[in-house]
């Protein structure tokens, strides 16, 4: 039965990349649109967003952030301030070269990011230390012209927001970064019911032009990490590039320091890879547009209609609710909301209100229950509450399960063919050793884990003494 209704979805065990091509479009959550590698958010898809960025907005502005928004286009020559950022995203710039018929004078750039025009910015506004810190955050689209698409995961433009921030102090910036990287993990933990790793990139992996790069690391259904969050720890680098000092208490000039943080749409694609199955997507009741989807049974008989939306009416104080009252079958409207991942299905049909009942049925188990109308609304709150915990606990069981350690290279190499997931190995610091990991498994260092662990003394690449244990897999 479930094959009959799902036949035009691709079986994740058979072929991953194209269930999930699958899934983004049969859910109603993008469509294609005119350019390569460029996505159309369809309402559906664009209504999870919105609730995952009205909450991470709430949260940015508890931690005394104001929202502000910086110019789409960037001159060549502001981006050329910081060495190592304009190298680190030459290769996915695009670029206006004219206005209208006319060549412009000079290039402009459209936004990858924004931290040369935020450095611009704050160099004209900040003179004191009674100035700081400057808490600023945007939401925003940018353009990196990847070579491989995908949607959510990787387009030429995606929406997110970006944090930047300036702070007297380095230890004041540094406390921004972790404090920033803690609520996209509390984000992904609470709200979307994924599990991710805390920890700190590499030298080789750290965003271009900064000190130091923090980021949390969640795992797919089919044992690649997706990075979910960055936090960036820039120092005074940015600030010396771009000359913005203040005068300190003392009446010394001062070069500030700063953070810039990110967090995107590519979320929504690690949403389908974590909770999704052969049905479609399951979305956790925190996240979802609608909580629960009411489908009338024999609507047509008298009073069914007319009870469906009373119920509709009496439930919106506990949950999202939404009615399908189209002249479609059940059984289709059945298929569709357990395809676009709704986390409660509610029945009811005559004998139902015969027997002051309605049935309810999970999307993460698809269990029914048979629910009294009297307890309904206290059952209704529990029962969501159940399913995101659900949903999380078994994201967190299949990572853990997917989390091995290695000691050698050959066992390494092994594990990753095996039993494709995290590997926990240590490493002895060296580059070399990174890139020769990545040349020969196609695994790259996903994070040093704020939580060490001794996996064995020695470097699962060289053999050399190690410093530090890290997480490792295949990446999107």
């Amino acid at each position: 039965m479930a094959k009959e209704f799902v036949k035009d979805v691709t079986s994740m065990d058979e072929d991953f990349a194209q269930w999930y091509t699958d899934i983004v479009t049969k859910a109603d959550l993008i469509d294609y649109s005119s350019v390569r590698g460029s996505m159309i958010i369809r309402p559906y898809g664009y209504a999870l967003w919105d609730n995952i960025k009205n909450e991470l907005d709430r949260r940015i502005k508890e931690t005394g952030h104001e929202n502000v928004y910086m110019p789409l286009f960037i001159p060549e020559s502001l981006l050329q301030k910081e060495k190592d950022h304009v190298e680190g995203f030459a290769p996915e710039v695009a670029w206006v070269t004219h206005g209208g018929s006319e060549e412009l004078a000079e290039r402009l750039v459209v936004r990858p990011t924004s931290e040369v025009l935020f450095c611009e910015h704050y160099k004209n506004i900040i003179h004191s230390y009674r100035d700081l810190p400057k808490l600023y955050n945007q939401w925003a689209n940018v353009v990196r012209w990847e070579k491989t698409t995908r949607p959510f995961l990787r387009t030429l433009e995606f929406l997110w927001q970006e944090g930047h921030t300036a702070h007297a102090t380095d230890e004041d910036a540094m406390e921004e970064t972790i404090k920033m990287l803690n609520v996209y993990a509390s984000i992904c933990e609470e709200i979307l019911a994924i599990p991710v790793v805390k920890g700190q990139k590499t030298e080789k992996e750290k965003f271009a032009g900064a000190k130091a790069t923090f980021t949390i690391e969640s795992l797919m259904h089919d044992g690649k990490a997706l990075q979910s969050g960055t936090s960036h720890h820039f120092g005074s680098g940015f600030a010396e590039a771009f000359g913005i000092q203040y005068t300190d208490k003392d009446g010394k000039l001062q070069y500030v320091h700063q953070t810039s943080w990110g967090f995107t749409t590519r979320i929504i694609g690690a949403l389908i890879m974590v909770h999704g199955d052969d049905r479609g997507l399951v979305i956790p009741p925190k996240a979802a547009p609608t909580q629960v989807m009411i489908v009338p049974i024999a609507q047509h008989k008298e009073g069914v209609l007319d009870f469906s939306y009373n119920l509709k009416q009496s439930l919106s104080s506990v949950a999202r609710v939404d009615i399908d009252a189209s002249d479609k079958k059940p059984g289709w409207k059945f298929n569709e909301y357990e395809m676009k991942g709704i986390p409660v299905r509610l029945e009811v049909g005559p004998k139902d209100i015969e027997n002051k009942q309605v049935v309810l049925v999970r999307r993460d188990t698809l269990e029914k229950l048979v629910v009294p109308i009297a307890e309904l609304e206290i059952k209704l709150a529990e029962l969501l509450d159940e399913i995101q915990e659900n949903l999380f606990n078994k994201a967190l069981n299949h990572r853990e399960g997917r989390t091995s350690k290695a000691v050698n290279f050959d066992e390494f190499k092994e594990t990753l063919v095996n039993k494709p997931g995290f590997i926990k190995a240590m490493w002895c610091g060296e580059t070399a050793c990174e890139e020769k990991i990545k040349e020969e498994t196609g695994a790259t260092s996903r994070c040093i884990p704020f939580e060490q662990e001794q996996v064995s003394d020695k470097c699962v690449c060289c053999g050399k003494e190690a410093k530090k244990m890290v997480y490792w897999a295949k990446a999107y």
